[in-house]
C-alpha cells in the first residue's frame, strides 16, 4: 500500500442522503465550518457531512500501532493519549475513525465526497436479522435451501427437454423455458432490493418462497408449453426474491470478517446445484416422470419458509409516521425496459436475424422504455433504482466490474461444454465434469479471500483476482489440439479460483459500505448488472462463434454442412452425418470459434480491471460495526450524537 488514505479520492460533491430509519439518530460529524468546495446550503432533508477538523481520527496501517492525539494527528506505537480516542486494534480496518456511541446511527461517507444517508440500525446489534451464532444456524439453514431451490432451477430442466417436448409438444419455442425464467428473475431484483429495504428482508423472502412454491405446482400441473412457459416466469417472479434478498440477509446476518463464511456457503451451494441439477433433471425425467422435476420444490420450499418464519428474527422498528410507498410506476418502468432488452439480446440471432425488424424494434423499444425510467425514477419519492447507486463510485465501479465478470462468464459456462463434446470427443457427463472442476475451486478460493483483503483491501484482491483470470482466459487458444481432457479442467480449476477471489471481496466490499436501508438495493443492483452481462455475453459471444464458424465453413471441403454452432455440434455427434475428413474439419472450425469466444472473455476481464483501476476508490468507505470494532459498545466519549464522529473504516 501507498499509506495514503484515498477514501474519495478527495473528490467533493453535494451531500447524499436517505431518511434515517424509525428509531434511530441521524448525526453530523462535528466540525467548526463546512468543508471547501461543498455546499453550506443542502437541499431540505439531506444531511451534509462536514471534514473533522476539531475532531481526531485514527489511522492504522498493517503492522504498526496507531494513536490519535487532539486535532487529528497520529503517532505510530504508544498509547492513546488522554482525551483521546482509543486506537484501532488488529481487528479493526486500517484507516479506520473509531465507532460511535451506542444509540447513534454511523454512517457512511460516500465516495463522491458526500454525505451518506443515514442507515437503518447499523449502530446497535438489535439491527441483525438475529442475535447470537446458534440463533443463526436455523436461518443459514434456511437460506441455504432457498438457494438451492434458485439455483437447480436454473439447470434442472436442461436434460429433460426431450420428454417435455415429447409430452407438450412446443419444441421451436421451448427455449423460453429458460429465457422466461432468466427473464423474470432479472427484471425484479431491483424491485425487490428496494421492497426489502423499505419492508424488511423477512415479508420479502416469505412471498419470494411461496410464489416460488406456486410457480413449482402449476409447471407440475402444466396441459402443453404455453401454460408451462409462463407458469415458469412465474417461477422466476419468485426466484428473483430468493436471489436478491438471500444475499442481503447474509450480509445482515454476519459482522465483515465473518462474512466470507456465509457467502462461501451459498457459493458451495450454487456451485454444488449447478453440477447436480441436470443429473437430477435427467433421472427424474428418465426413470419418474418430467413433472417431478418442479413437484420435488415443494418440500424443499416448505422447509426452508418454515424455517424463515421460525427462526429469522428481524429487529423491531417503530411504525414509520408516514406510510412508505412504492414506487409502481418506477418499478414496471423497469420491469418493461429490463424485458424488452433481455427478449432482444437472447432472441436476437436465434429466433430472428440480429439486424432483422424484431431486433431493431426491440432495442428501440428499450431505448425509449429506458429513457422514460430516468425521467420516472428522479421525479419519484422513493425511487427502485435510486441515483445513488450511480453516483457512489464504490457501488458503481462495483455494479460495472461484475456486469464485466457476468459477460465473460458464458466462455466457460456455454461453449466449453460443446468444445469438450465438439473437440476432444468427451461424453456429456465427461464435458460436465470438465466445468464443473471451476465449482469446486471458486467456494474455496472465496472462503480464504478474506486473509487476502484483510492484507491488501477489496480493491486490490479483486484486481489481483481478474489479473490471474485475464492470463488463464488468453492461454486457452493456446491448448493443443485435440488436447487431453485435464488440459482445459486444469484452466478452469484456476479459473474458479481466480473469479473466487474477484467476486467475493467486491460483493462483501460494498454490502460494507451501506447500511441496513440501503444493503437490499446495493445487493441487488450488483445482482442485476451481473445478470445482464450474462446476457449481453451469451448474445455477442453466440454471435462471435457462429460468424467464425461461418468464415471456416466458406472454403469446407464438401458442401451442405451446417453453419451455426448448436448445428454442427449435433452433425458431430452423429457419427454417419459426415465424411471424417469433413468431421475433422468441423472439429477444427469448432475449436477456433471457441478460442475466439475465450478471447473476447479475456477482453471483459480487461475491462473489468480497467473499470477497477481508473472507477473504484483504491479503499473502499466500510461502515464500522458492532462487532467489528471494540470501540462500538463503549461509552461515547461525547454527550450528544452530533457530537460523536461516524464509524467509517476504510479498505
Amino acid at each position: 500500500m501507498d499509506g495514503t488514505d484515498d477514501r474519495s479520492d478527495a473528490d467533493a460533491g453535494d451531500a447524499e442522503t436517505g431518511a434515517p430509519a424509525p428509531g434511530t439518530v441521524a448525526r453530523t460529524e462535528a466540525s467548526p465550518g463546512p468543508r471547501p468546495g461543498t455546499d453550506a446550503n443542502p437541499e431540505p432533508g439531506r444531511a451534509t457531512e462536514a471534514a473533522t477538523t476539531a475532531g481526531s481520527r485514527t489511522e492504522a496501517h498493517p503492522g504498526t500501532d496507531a494513536r490519535t492525539e487532539p486535532g487529528g494527528s497520529t503517532e505510530p506505537g504508544g498509547s492513546t493519549e488522554p482525551g483521546s480516542r482509543p486506537a484501532s486494534d488488529p481487528g479493526t480496518e486500517p484507516n479506520s475513525r473509531p465507532a460511535s456511541a451506542p444509540g447513534t446511527e454511523p454512517g457512511s461517507a460516500p465516495e463522491d465526497g458526500s454525505a451518506a444517508p443515514a442507515s437503518a440500525g447499523d449502530a446497535t446489534p438489535a439491527a441483525r436479522a438475529t442475535t447470537t451464532p446458534r440463533g443463526r444456524r436455523p436461518v443459514v439453514a434456511a437460506l441455504m435451501l432457498g438457494m438451492a431451490l434458485a439455483a437447480i432451477d436454473g439447470t434442472i430442466v436442461s436434460t429433460a427437454v426431450p420428454q417435455i417436448v415429447g409430452d407438450l409438444g412446443g419444441f421451436t419455442v421451448f427455449s423460453w423455458l429458460f429465457s422466461g425464467y432468466l427473464l423474470a428473475v432479472t427484471v425484479t431484483l431491483p424491485l425487490y432490493g428496494k421492497l426489502s429495504d423499505t419492508f424488511g428482508r423477512k415479508p420479502v423472502l416469505i412471498a419470494g418462497i411461496i410464489l416460488f412454491l406456486v410457480g413449482s405446482l402449476l409447471c407440475a400441473a402444466a396441459w402443453n408449453m404455453a401454460a408451462l412457459i409462463a407458469f415458469r416466469i412465474v417461477q422466476g417472479l419468485g426466484g428473483g426474491a430468493l436471489q436478491g434478498t438471500i444475499q442481503t440477509i447474509a450480509a445482515d446476518l454476519y459482522p465483515l470478517r465473518e462474512r466470507p463464511r456465509i457467502q462461501a456457503k451459498l457459493s458451495t451451494v450454487w456451485a454444488t446445484s449447478s453440477v447436480a441439477g441436470p443429473v437430477a433433471g435427467g433421472l427424474l425425467a428418465g426413470y419418474a416422470d418430467w413433472r417431478w422435476i418442479f413437484l420435488i420444490n415443494l418440500p424443499v420450499g416448505a422447509v426452508a419458509l418454515w424455517m424463515v418464519v421460525r427462526h429469522l428474527q428481524e429487529p423491531s422498528r417503530p411504525r414509520p409516521a408516514a406510510r412508505p410507498r412504492v414506487d409502481w410506476a418506477g418499478a414496471l418502468a423497469v420491469f418493461a425496459t429490463g424485458a424488452l432488452l433481455l427478449t432482444a439480446l437472447v432472441q436476437g440471432g436465434v429466433a430472428w436475424p440480429w439486424f432483422s425488424a424484431p431486433s431493431l424494434g426491440l432495442f428501440g423499444a428499450s431505448a425509449l422504455l429506458a429513457a422514460l425510467t430516468v425521467v420516472i425514477e428522479r421525479r419519484a419519492a422513493e425511487p427502485v433504482i435510486p441515483g445513488w447507486v450511480w453516483r457512489r463510485r464504490t457501488i458503481a465501479s462495483v455494479n460495472l466490474a461484475l456486469g464485466a465478470m457476468g459477460l465473460l462468464m458464458v466462455a466457460p459456462t456455454v461453449f466449453l461444454p460443446t468444445y469438450a463434446q465438439s473437440v476432444l470427443g468427451l461424453g456429456p457427463i465427461a464435458a460436465g465434469f470438465v466445468l464443473s472442476v471451476m465449482t469446486l475451486s471458486w467456494p474455496v478460493s472465496a472462503a480464504l479471500s478474506d486473509r487476502v483483503y484483510n492484507r491488501i483491501g477489496f480493491r486490490r484482491t479483486a484486481m489481483l483476482g481478474m489479473s490471474a483470470a485475464l492470463l488463464i482466459l488468453l492461454a486457452f487458444p493456446f491448448l493443443p489440439y485435440p488436447g487431453e481432457a485435464w488440459h482445459p479442467a486444469l484452466l478452469m480449476l484456476l479459473l474458479g479460483a481466480a473469479l473466487g477471489l474477484f467476486q467475493l471481496p467486491l460483493i462483501v466490499g460494498v454490502q460494507s459500505t451501506v447500511g441496513w436501508a440501503e444493503r437490499g438495493t446495493t445487493t441487488a443492483s450488483v445482482l442485476f448488472c451481473r445478470q445482464v452481462g450474462q446476457s449481453v455475453g451469451a448474445a455477442l459471444f453466440g454471435a462471435i462463434a457462429n460468424g467464425v464458424l461461418a468464415a471456416r465453413l466458406l472454403d469446407a471441403p464438401v458442401d451442405g454442412l451446417p453453419g451455426d454452432l448448436d448445428a454442427v455440434a449435433r452433425a458431430l455427434e452423429d457419427p454417419g452425418a459426415v465424411s471424417s475428413a469433413a468431421a475433422e474439419y468441423l472439429r477444427r472450425a469448432v475449436d477456433a470459434a471457441v478460442d475466439h469466444v475465450y478471447v473476447g472473455a479475456a477482453g471483459a476481464a480487461a475491462l473489468a480491471l480497467l473499470v477497477l483501476i481508473t472507477l473504484a476508490p483504491r479503499r473502499f468507505p466500510v461502515i464500522a460495526e458492532p462487532s467489528d470494532s471494540p470501540t462500538a459498545a463503549e461509552p461515547a466519549a461525547t454527550s450528544t450524537a452530533s457530537e460523536a464522529a461516524p464509524a467509517r473504516q476504510d479498505r
